[in-house]
This record gives C-alpha cells, sequence and structure tokens, in this order.
C-alpha cells in the first residue's frame, strides 16, 4: 500500500474509492441477502476504518489528512451552528423505526464508519493528491466525485429522482467540507457531520417525503452549504 502511495498518490485515492464503493455495494447485498439489514456492512466499514487510521498514523500522515485538532478559532466558523442544521434533515419531516432494533443498531455503527471512511478518501485522500497541483482544481473534483459516487445508491434500491436529488445536495455539501478542511487543517468537524447525517437516516420518515419535499430539502441544503461556504472564505480571506 505504502509503495502505490509513493508512486502516485492520485492512482492511491482511486484505489480507495474503488475498494470502497464495491465492497460497500457487496456486504449492503449480502446483508439483504441474510435478511438483516447491515448485518456484513458494519463490520467490514468498522475494519476498513480501522485499516486506513491505522496505516495513516503508522505513516505520520494524520496531520496532512486532517486526523488533527481544528487550527483555526471556532468562532470565526459561527461555532458550526450551522452543519447542526445540515446534520439534522433526516428528522425535519418526523422521527420513525424503521428496522429493527439490532438492525437500527447495525446500520447507525456502519454510517457512523462510512462518515469517516468517505471524508477520509475524498477530502483527504483525493483532495490532497490534486491539491499538489491546482488547488481550485482539487476542491472542484472532490466535490463533484464525493457527489456523484452516491449514484451507487441506485444499486441499493433508491428511486432515480430521489438519487439525483441526493447527488445534487451531496455535491454543495462535498464544496462545503473541502473548504473546511482546507481553511481548518482539520476533517473531524466534516467527518462528525457527515456520521451524525448518515446515522440519522435510519429514523427518517421516508412514507412523507415526496419528490417535492425532496426538492425543497435539496435546496435548503445547497443554499446553506453555498451560503457558509462563501462565509468562510471570507472571514479566513486573510489566511
Amino acid at each position: 500500500m505504502k509503495k502505490i502511495y509513493e508512486k502516485n498518490e492520485l492512482n492511491f485515492a482511486l484505489i480507495w474509492i474503488g475498494i470502497y464503493v464495491v465492497l460497500f455495494s457487496v456486504c449492503d447485498s449480502v446483508s439483504e441477502t441474510i435478511g438483516i439489514a447491515k448485518i456484513v456492512t458494519a463490520p467490514v466499514c468498522m475494519a476498513l476504518a480501522l485499516i486506513m487510521f491505522l496505516w495513516i498514523s503508522k505513516n505520520n500522515l494524520k496531520e496532512k489528512y486532517g486526523l488533527c485538532s481544528f487550527k483555526s478559532s471556532a468562532k470565526k466558523y459561527l461555532y458550526f451552528i450551522p452543519l447542526v442544521l445540515l446534520a439534522s434533515v433526516n428528522l425535519w419531516w418526523g422521527f420513525r423505526l424503521n428496522l429493527t432494533l439490532v438492525e437500527t443498531i447495525l446500520y447507525i455503527i456502519s454510517m457512523m464508519f462510512v462518515g469517516f471512511l468517505e471524508e477520509v478518501i475524498f477530502r483527504g485522500f483525493l483532495f490532497k493528491a490534486i491539491c499538489k497541483t491546482n488547488v481550485k482544481q482539487a476542491i472542484i473534483i472532490s466535490s463533484i466525485t464525493f457527489g456523484f459516487g452516491h449514484i451507487v445508491n441506485l444499486l441499493n434500491g433508491r428511486d432515480i429522482p430521489a438519487t439525483l436529488i441526493q447527488i445534487c445536495y451531496a455535491v454543495a455539501i462535498g464544496f462545503l467540507f473541502t473548504i473546511i478542511f482546507y481553511k481548518g487543517k482539520s476533517l473531524w468537524p466534516c467527518i462528525i457531520t457527515h456520521s451524525v447525517l448518515n446515522s440519522l437516516s435510519v429514523f427518517a420518515n421516508e412514507e412523507v417525503i415526496t419528490i417535492p419535499k425532496h426538492l425543497a430539502v435539496c435546496i435548503f441544503l445547497c443554499v446553506v452549504s453555498i451560503g457558509y461556504t462563501m462565509y468562510i472564505l471570507k472571514k479566513t480571506e486573510k489566511e
């Protein structure tokens, strides 16, 4: 793994994206075949995240990939209050227990580690690899790749309109997270928000969520993400 990394960081990032997407899809499919949601996905995501974290720690790359303390004043970032809005979006239309207790626990565990994996892969590996030559290009590619990565949800049974809407706001959120990491040098605000946002989706009352409501949420998330990004860029302009 280290030889691939030292030879070409971009290829290293793309390999990780491939491993993650394939493993996650296969594990979800196997879990559905067994009949218990996330029964395979949760331990595999946990193991993959542990391997990734240990490799980063062993090679002294924690600071490079943002697994360190936040470098800027939280006050300058409005104490991350806008991130709370983003994280709570799945509860806006009500609270519902969609899975059994065991499946709910497994779902939350898998989503917590998915938040870690996706942030390190897209905001860490991919962004940093491209950032070496062009920062603006790195921000755009990292955000768009992260958003379009959600197209894999079609393989897991999501309908096309909902998936397309999700891709739209995922690009906007990805843009915001990239800027937070780029300016603050830490991925933890992004990891925590991403993990909570994903985990709370298990309690979403999807029966009452229509396409117009999906669109309304998408517009709100895009506005908050882009507005908060512009605010951060303005407040950190001198940096």
